[in-house]
């Protein structure tokens, strides 16, 4: 058994080894800092009001695995009533097969030929569906397809704003569309559209506005396919951000919701519908777990977690859970500073304080593994299987 101190000392073994810790006897006041947390209260409380909208909605989730690449939790999203799991990159699409996750959508392009030959080693073995947004990648795919003689159900990719990949609406998805056809081994069955410019917008009635106009020409180019004798059934798309807009748009057959599963400050800005300034529908399960290390300075003290341990891609900076009022600026790889506001007292050496992360996707890229806690009990350690391509090899 892994004691408190052994497993402080085996922290840095290859990610592949998290899943053999036991967690007995682990809670928060013992775990080697920094570390990532999931509250498995809130975790669970977000899965379950994210399914009850969809039934509500009769709109389907295909919830995105980018967000958190842990199996263990797509496996609650999927006993949640999803009807699958996205994948941004073959790793993570490779790491939830593996698990035995099926009614996967590859989001994004590919066109390097062997991750080409992953995804169709992929599609011989089970359910998969990718997005496709060009005729190269049609190409590709349909090459490696003919010879490995097998079919492969593709969505066709579109640009509804984004400005990221996929192909243009209207006539160009159609006769891309029809490129896709040709190929004998792709099967066109529907429309992906990602509005990620939509997902942040602030304010629910602006958000509303850019979304609808996003969606409206992907539902637009789906009648389109279907008028020139595609079966295109699905349109995919939306965000954790636009869930409650996209549910009501004819059309939209499923939701790939992400961020919901965890929050973030990037998401707590944008606004609610009924909330006001701050999105609360759900709740923040993810934090950074961090020890003060330092209290020379009178005005600040230094936490052991810098940008190796908290996502500084975006402007905001993490919200201090435990403790309010205190303010985090990163100072350099190992180290955070951390000021107080007015009539606030600065935490003492050896305190562990909770950071919710500025953006929960690249911040889960950050860490090999989980630590699911039940109050500040941890119940289990979950590797982060699919967190860069090394995990696929």
């Amino acid at each position: 058994m892994m004691t408190a101190a052994s497993s402080a000392s085996a922290d840095d073994t290859p990610r592949a080894a998290a899943a053999a810790f036991d967690p007995t006897g682990l809670n928060k006041a013992n775990l080697p800092t920094p570390a990532l947390v999931v509250d498995l209260a809130a975790l669970e409380a977000n899965i379950e009001t994210m399914a009850a909208h969809c039934r509500q909605a009769k709109v389907g989730f295909r919830p995105h695995a980018k967000t958190h690449k842990c199996p263990e939790i797509a496996k609650r999203q999927m006993e949640a009533g999803a009807l699958g799991i996205c994948a941004a990159t073959v790793p993570e699409a490779e790491a939830l097969a593996a698990a035995g996750i099926g009614g996967l959508l590859l989001t994004s392009p590919i066109v390097d030929p062997g991750k080409v030959a992953r995804v169709v080693a992929l599609a011989r073995r089970g359910s998969i569906m990718v997005a496709v947004g060009h005729p190269r990648e049609a190409q590709l795919l349909a090459e490696a397809c003919d010879a490995a003689k097998i079919s492969l159900d593709v969505l066709v990719d579109l640009d509804v704003g984004d400005r990221r990949t996929g192909i243009f609406p209207g006539q160009p998805a159609v006769e891309l569309a029809r490129t896709i056809a040709a190929t004998k081994c792709l099967v066109v069955r529907g429309v992906q559209a990602y509005a990620g410019h939509a997902s942040h917008t602030v304010g629910w009635e602006a958000r509303q506005q850019v979304s609808r106009e996003a969606i409206g020409k992907a539902v637009e180019t789906k009648a389109l396919l279907q008028k020139a004798g595609f079966d295109a059934q699905i349109l995919s798309g939306g965000s954790t951000g636009t869930y409650n807009i996209d549910s009501a748009i004819a059309g939209m057959t499923e939701l790939q919701v992400g961020s919901y599963v965890f929050m973030d400050m990037d998401y707590r800005r944008i606004g609610g519908r009924e909330s006001g300034a701050v999105y609360t529908d759900f709740q923040p399960s993810l934090s950074v777990l961090t020890t003060v290390v330092s209290t020379t300075h009178a005005e600040r003290v230094t936490v052991d977690a810098g940008t190796k341990a908290v996502d500084t891609t975006t402007t905001h900076r993490p919200d201090c859970k435990t403790h309010p009022g205190l303010l985090y600026a990163k100072n350099g790889d190992e180290f955070g500073a951390i000021t107080a506001e007015g009539g606030v007292s600065l935490p003492k050496i050896g305190e562990r304080l909770e950071l919710i992360v500025p953006h929960c996707d690249p911040n889960v890229n950050l860490f090999d593994r989980l630590y699911a806690c039940r109050g500040d009990k941890v119940e289990a350690i979950w590797p982060v299987a699919a967190r860069r391509e090394s995990s696929a090899r």
